[in-house]
């Protein structure tokens, strides 16, 4: 959170050139929902359920609501639901993709796939 809080209060965002914010902001989305589901599993790799994994979408999304408030108090940055909606499809790959591996894990641990 407070490296997603410090690059949205750069003027410019640090982007490589030819990279537009859009899969930016999915990007840093989906490392912090691995993050989340990490902190809600207790350890990594991320052994998470499908209902923490939903509380973990929920977190992120509210977070991206406030990231794009804070965004418009910034000079030079504006408030954009679209860059919101790739906030949270971001967290929810991120998400997903932990509860899928953690699915597969667990069946592979059992010695057979199901």
């Amino acid at each position: 959170m407070a490296v997603i809080f410090f690059v949205s209060s750069l003027h410019q965002p640090p982007l490589p050139p030819g990279v537009s914010d859009k899969p930016a902001h999915a990007f840093g989305y989906l490392g912090f929902g691995v993050v989340i589901a990490r902190a809600l599993a207790g350890g990594f790799p991320p052994r998470i359920t499908l209902r923490q994994t939903l509380i973990g979408l929920a977190l992120a999304s509210l977070y991206g609501i406030t990231d794009e408030v804070h965004q418009y108090f910034v000079p030079g940055r504006s408030a954009d639901i679209a860059d919101w909606y790739s906030d949270s499809i971001g967290s929810a790959i991120g998400l997903f993709g932990c509860w899928a591996w953690s699915i597969l894990r667990r069946q592979m641990a059992g010695g057979q796939w199901q």
